[in-house]
């Protein structure tokens, strides 16, 4: 019988435990901490006690997660001078750190330098690894390994079955990391620097998410102290979506990291209406920039008359024509209109205090003061510089034909101008019925006026779907910051949604930065991805088609139907496969298939629900599939996919993206003809 010390799959499973009691040490460490006598007030204290919380959510031991996935052995010691003779390291390469008592490392961060080589030696470049070994879990129990000798020029290369299986296996619940399979092209990305902006072009399966999600958690790690003081944001498509990622970073351990969509950002105003296709395209245009811009600093008027100031018994004159100078100083430096107004008083006031001293008087800065805010200087300031609300701004752009005529002149044209245009009065801005092109709008001219903070990093994911004046709205948010573009051209399911990544990047402000694409497709199986690369060549001409390396083929049917009894029974076959299904349908076709589903007996969520071992069938309407993913699919009528958008080449993006959110399986079901695009079904 086999002892831990004679059979490596006990030895493995003993450090596994042995690093889970270093864990539960490290965090026990950290809530025994007594802070009484440490920090000088209560407001540092209450600072103190929230990182030391934030510490021990990170030192979380999840019983599900494998606490290491991998084990690196060196032939050297990296990073250090090797003396004759001395044997590598071995390193054990897990979610987080974890160390003894005595301070030596039992797993090593996977986004350490030294586990580096766990996701990019090959056999061609070793980068010193003797072995490397991947694990195999059930739940939390290590269950299997499999090793590669690197540097064994005499072992055939494989590919490896763990990590096969790792990707492969079924979903339930939210998005979960990647962490024990990226992929060396992945690697390299997630790894990028923080200075430099990333574009990430990839098609449906290449791990885009997952890459940008692992990108901040590896920018955390090496720029924690940086990014603490800047902080960094994901920016996702809606709130299912978010809800879909949002247990990825905090697996990885790290839990600051704010998520939020780009309305959330803008959300100035209560949006309650709609924009149609042409007012929302016309209304996201860049040019619009120059039209607020132009309506915000036509609210200048320069002087004509002097400025009086009274002190004492002597009265300080500053003359029109030096106020005009002022003025036009200030709109020539191109600042922004608020730092401008605040700026102006004290230009007046400096030009007062010029003449006292010529007077032979000696004032000082509370004098300057003093004069900033005397009555006569205020009142010039309001006439030359006046306060404007920026919500107020645009409503009156969208309801006055003439003041709109003004500031667009030359920038848009008059069909144009009377596309936005509301048809009816508003009497204020709590009663308007913006839209969500309305508050991007909004929060544009907010920005004229005075600054949006600036983040130290940004995600942006699904990005294609952004308009141009979206993309400045995140852009502000990052001026001196950097962000991870994500997106797939392919999946653009908006009339205005992005046609190069070129133009994207001009509008986000980060024209420079590395546009890297995703090919290989590891979630969707090829059957699937090759039937929907035939809507290509229709929604994005000359893109790469993704070139599935699935070694599991997955299942595919097309099958003809005669009404939603056929599409319950399709999602009940569905049923008896392990890991989450979702069917997908036009939005119209949702409640009747809530009902068909509900007379059948089958429980069903939503999308944003979290599915569980009971209950894993999910109704998704096709205008939210983007961004999830499912085992098996059953996805009904694609014709009536492609005409619930507004025009073609949206719907049959907006079927591109239904048809690719298998990971194992797909069922299309149709009464109807399919699109032809699609070509002949038959298999």
């Amino acid at each position: 019988m086999s002892t831990p010390a004679d059979d490596p799959l006990s030895r493995e499973r003993a450090h596994l435990s042995a690093s889970r009691a270093a864990l539960r040490a490290m965090r026990e460490d950290v809530e025994s901490l007594d802070i009484s006598d440490v920090t000088a007030n209560w407001v540092n204290a209450r600072i103190l006690e929230h990182q030391i919380g934030e510490r021990i959510k990170a030192l979380a031991d999840l019983s599900d997660t494998p606490l290491f996935f991998g084990r690196l052995d060196y032939l050297h010691a990296p990073g250090a001078e090797q003396a004759e003779g001395a044997e590598g390291e071995r390193f054990y390469i897990g979610r987080r750190h974890v160390h003894d008592a005595d301070g030596d490392p039992m797993v090593i961060d996977w986004r350490a330098p030294v586990s580096q080589p766990f996701y990019r030696a090959s056999k061609k470049d070793p980068m010193d690894i003797g072995l490397r070994r991947r694990f195999g879990y059930t739940g939390g129990e290590l269950t299997a390994y499999e090793d590669e000798h690197l540097s064994d020029p005499a072992e055939a290369a494989k590919a490896s079955r763990l990590l096969q299986q790792e990707i492969e296996r079924p979903r339930v619940g939210p998005m979960r990391d990647i962490v024990a399979t990226i992929q060396p092209e992945q690697d390299e990305i997630v790894r990028s620097g923080l200075s430099g902006t990333v574009c990430v072009q990839g098609g449906p399966g290449t791990g885009k998410t997952a890459v940008g999600l692992h990108r901040v958690a590896y920018l955390l790690y090496a720029h924690r102290e940086r990014l603490a003081r800047t902080g960094t944001l994901v920016i996702g498509p809606n709130r299912s979506f978010l809800h879909y990622i949002e247990q990825v970073l905090p697996a990885l351990g790290e839990l600051t990291v704010r998520q939020a969509t780009v309305d959330d950002l803008v959300a100035h105003v209560e949006v309650r209406g709609t924009d149609d296709a042409a007012a929302a395209i016309v209304k996201g245009d860049a040019r619009m920039a120059e039209v607020l811009r132009n309506a915000l600093y036509a609210h200048v008027t320069l002087p004509t008359e002097p400025v009086v100031v009274v002190r004492g018994s002597r009265r300080w004159r500053v003359p029109a024509y030096e106020l005009e100078d002022i003025a036009r100083e200030l709109l020539d430096r191109g600042i922004r209109y608020g730092a401008a107004r605040e700026a102006l008083p004290q230009r007046i006031a400096h030009a007062v205090l010029v003449q006292m001293e010529r007077s032979g008087e000696a004032p000082d800065d509370r004098v300057q003061d003093a004069v900033a805010r005397n009555a006569a200087v205020k009142a010039a300031v309001k006439a030359i510089w006046p306060p404007v609300d920026p919500a107020k701004l645009v409503l009156r752009l969208l309801t006055d034909i003439d003041f709109l005529a003004v500031h667009a002149d030359g920038i848009l044209t008059e069909e144009e101008q009377k596309t936005i245009l509301w048809a009816r009065p508003v009497r204020s801005v709590k009663s308007a019925k913006w839209s969500p092109a309305d508050a991007v709008l909004i929060d544009e001219a907010t920005d004229l006026v005075d600054r949006t903070p600036s983040l130290g990093h940004v995600v942006l994911d699904e990005a294609q779907d952004l308009s141009p004046m979206q993309y400045r709205a995140v852009g502000r948010r990052c001026t001196t910051g950097s962000a991870t573009v994500l997106g797939d051209l392919a999946q653009g399911t908006t009339p205005w949604a992005t046609r190069s990544w070129d133009e994207a990047l001009t509008h986000l402000g980060k024209p420079d930065a590395v546009i890297e694409e995703l090919t290989a497709g590891f979630r969707v199986p090829t059957d699937v991805i090759t039937y929907a690369s035939r809507l290509l060549p229709h929604i994005a001409p000359g893109l790469t088609p993704v070139a599935s390396v699935r070694e599991n083929p997955g299942s595919f049917e097309v099958r003809p139907v005669t009404g939603d009894a056929d599409v319950v029974a399709a999602c009940t076959q569905a049923l008896r496969n392990e890991g989450s299904i979702g069917l997908i349908a036009a939005d119209a076709r949702v409640p009747a298939l809530a009902d068909a589903l509900t007379t059948a007996g089958l429980g069903h969520l939503g999308p944003g629900e979290e599915t569980t071992r009971e209950t894993r069938l999910t109704l998704v309407p096709a205008s939210l599939a983007k961004g999830l993913e499912y085992d098996y699919v059953v996805l009904d009528e694609p014709q009536a996919v492609v005409d619930g958008e507004p025009d073609e080449r949206t719907g049959l993006r907006r079927l591109y993206v239904a048809l690719t959110r298998a990971v194992s399986g797909l069922t299309v079901t149709h009464a109807a003809p399919l699109p032809p695009q699609l070509g002949d079904a038959a298999r």
